[in-house]
């Protein structure tokens, strides 16, 4: 358990491979995987790969400010959502950096919009590196 770090429900992180920096994350240990808010999705093809572009919000204060990514799928998975339907989902693998440590993480892709976080930070991305306590927020940013 020494290895593992100590977060709180939020933390900020980025995700450099798409351009975001002290990205807001809320800390879900009931989520499997993680999720990113785009709008936009369009699926095309290069180098006989799937690929998607997407909109991100990159400051969640200012959702006038739209940035255009784009990412290779990894796959295309039902995911059960907050309300308990289940949604197709693109998902991608990309850089996740928190207080100096780094690893790849799958993403889905999806509207968010309804939520207060652009991203949750899900049980599959924190496995054997992060240990949640609840009451706090921002624990590695001290």
């Amino acid at each position: 358990m020494s290895d593992k770090h100590l977060v709180g429900a939020l933390e900020l992180c980025d995700l450099p491979q798409l351009y975001l920096t002290s990205l807001e994350a809320r800390v879900d240990t009931g989520a499997t995987t993680s999720s990113l808010h785009v709008d936009n999705i369009e699926e095309f093809n290069k180098n006989s790969e799937l690929w998607i572009r997407f909109d991100i919000h990159p400051d969640s204060h200012d959702v006038n400010q739209v940035v255009q990514r784009q990412a290779k799928v990894k796959s295309v998975r039902k995911v059960k959502s907050s309300n308990a339907t289940y949604q197709k989902r693109h998902v991608i693998e990309t850089e996740i950096f928190i207080a100096g440590m780094h690893w790849s993480i799958e993403l889905t892709l999806t509207d968010r919009s309804e939520m207060k976080y652009l991203m949750l930070l899900g049980r599959e991305a924190m496995s054997g590196r992060l240990i949640v306590d609840p009451e706090h927020e921002f624990l590695l940013a001290e």
